[in-house]
C-alpha cells in the first residue's frame, strides 16, 4: 500500500486470546527482535490485546521505548510460569472454591455472592501487579514511542465488546455491539479481558461485570482501525488446518470435546472471518476511484501468522506437569492425557509447556522473517 502523504503507515499489533497458548506469541515477538537494533523502539504504533494476549500487549506497551527489553521480560515471565501463579491449584483451595460456589446457590438473592467459576485466579492479579509498571504506558505515549494500547473485554451487562484504550487525543466510539472507551489501563482491565467464561470469575469495573474479550468480539480488527492503523500484524493461535478433523465420527462428542471446540471457536473463528471481510472491503475499494471514495474509507493491509504445529499434541506431552489437583478435577469432567480436547492446552501454565510454545513461535517467526521485515518496513 502506498501512503498518499508519503508518511510511514501506522502499524498495529493484534495479540489474540488463548490462555497458556499466548506463550506462542512471545516466541514470534522474539523472532522479530532479531531484526531490530538494541534499544530500538517498538515497531508497533498501536498495540491491541485480548484475553491472555492483553497481558502480553500491556507488557510490550510498558516497554515500547525499548522493544528488546519488553520481549526479554515477557520471555522470562512465560518461561518461569507455574500454574499456581495464575490460579489456585492445591486440593484444598481448588475443591474449596468449587464447594463455596455450590453452597452460595442456596443463599438468599439479597446476600453478597462471589462470581462463580471453576478456578480462583486471584494469584494472577498478584503476579500482574508485581511484573507490570503501568505508569510507563503514559510516558511512552507522551514520548512518541507508542500511539495507543487497547484491551478488549466483554460486558456481561449489555453483551457488548468493550475496547478500553489508552491514547492521546482519541475519541470514544460506538458501533453495533462494540464500543471504544478511553481510560487509563489498569490491572482490572487485564483480569477482565482474560477471564475465560466459567473458568475464571468475571471482573467488576465501575458498575459493570466483564469477562473474556474474545466472547463478544465480532470484529477483532475494529479497535486497531479506529485507533488509526493502516497496517495490522496479527499473531493468532488457530490450529493448523491439517490437524483439524472434518470427517464423520462414530462416537457422540463428549463434554470435554465440546468444551474445547467452543474455546477454539471463541478464540479463532471471528478473527479469521474479520480478516476475510477486510480483504473483501479492500478489493471493493480498489475498484472505486480515489475522488469518489469516502474520506473515512481506506485500504488496510494485514499479515496474520498462526502456529505451524498442533498445541493439543504438545499439551498432551506435558499433561503430567499439571498439578495433581487440576488433573483430578479434569478427570471428573472426563479429561485425561489421551482425551481429544483442547481445554488442557489453554489451562497449562507450566514452564515446560510454555517454553516449547515459545520455541515454536520463534521457529515460525524465523521461517517468515523476510515477509515480516517487509510488512513492518524494517
Amino acid at each position: 500500500m502506498v501512503n498518499i502523504n508519503n508518511q510511514k503507515p501506522k502499524i498495529a499489533l493484534i495479540l489474540t486470546g488463548g490462555g497458556a497458548r499466548a506463550a506462542y506469541q512471545v516466541g514470534l515477538l522474539k523472532a522479530i527482535k532479531t531484526i531490530l537494533p538494541r534499544n530500538h523502539k517498538s515497531p508497533f504504533d498501536i498495540i491491541c490485546g485480548t484475553s491472555a494476549g492483553s497481558i502480553n500487549a500491556t507488557q510490550l506497551a510498558c516497554y515500547a521505548s525499548c522493544y528488546h527489553l519488553g520481549v526479554k521480560k515477557l520471555e522470562w515471565a512465560w518461561k518461569h510460569f507455574t500454574t499456581q501463579q495464575v490460579y489456585h491449584c492445591d486440593f484444598r483451595r481448588v475443591f474449596g472454591h468449587i464447594l463455596r460456589h455450590f453452597l452460595s446457590n442456596f443463599q438468599s438473592d439479597y446476600a453478597t455472592q462471589k462470581p462463580g467459576s471453576l478456578f480462583d485466579n486471584q494469584p494472577l492479579g498478584v503476579l500482574l501487579n508485581r511484573i507490570l509498571d503501568l505508569s510507563r504506558i503514559d510516558r511512552n505515549i507522551h514520548g512518541n514511542y507508542l500511539d495507543a494500547l487497547c484491551i478488549s473485554a466483554s460486558s456481561y451487562t449489555d453483551g457488548d465488546s468493550i475496547s478500553f484504550f489508552q491514547a492521546d487525543h482519541k475519541n470514544d466510539w460506538s458501533r453495533a455491539k462494540r464500543k471504544g472507551v478511553s481510560t487509563d489501563i489498569l490491572i482490572e482491565h487485564l483480569l477482565a479481558s482474560s477471564a475465560i467464561p466459567l473458568v475464571f470469575p468475571p471482573v467488576k469495573i465501575k458498575q459493570e461485570y466483564y469477562g473474556d474479550g474474545s466472547v463478544h468480539q465480532l470484529s477483532p480488527l475494529s479497535p486497531a482501525i479506529h485507533l488509526g492503523a493502516n497496517k495490522i500484524f496479527i499473531i493468532g493461535v488457530d490450529q493448523p488446518e491439517e490437524t483439524k478433523f472434518y470427517g464423520q465420527s462414530h462416537r457422540h462428542p463428549g463434554v470435554p470435546y465440546i468444551t474445547g471446540h467452543l474455546l477454539d471457536t471463541i478464540f479463532s473463528d471471528t478473527l479469521s472471518a474479520d480478516v476475510e471481510r477486510m480483504e473483501r472491503v479492500n478489493k471493493t475499494l480498489a475498484l472505486i476511484p480515489d475522488a469518489n471514495r469516502a474520506t473515512d474509507l481506506k485500504p488496510i493491509e494485514s499479515m496474520m501468522i498462526n502456529p505451524s504445529h498442533d498445541f493439543n499434541s504438545i499439551a498432551r506431552e506435558h499433561y503430567f506437569d499439571l498439578p495433581m489437583a487440576i488433573r483430578w478435577l479434569l478427570k471428573v469432567v472426563g479429561i485425561n492425557k489421551h482425551t481429544d480436547s483442547s481445554l488442557v492446552s489453554y489451562l497449562m501454565f507450566e514452564g515446560s509447556y510454555t517454553q516449547q510454545l515459545i520455541k515454536l513461535g520463534y521457529h515460525d517467526g524465523l521461517e517468515q522473517l523476510d515477509e515480516i521485515k517487509d510488512f513492518l518496513e524494517l
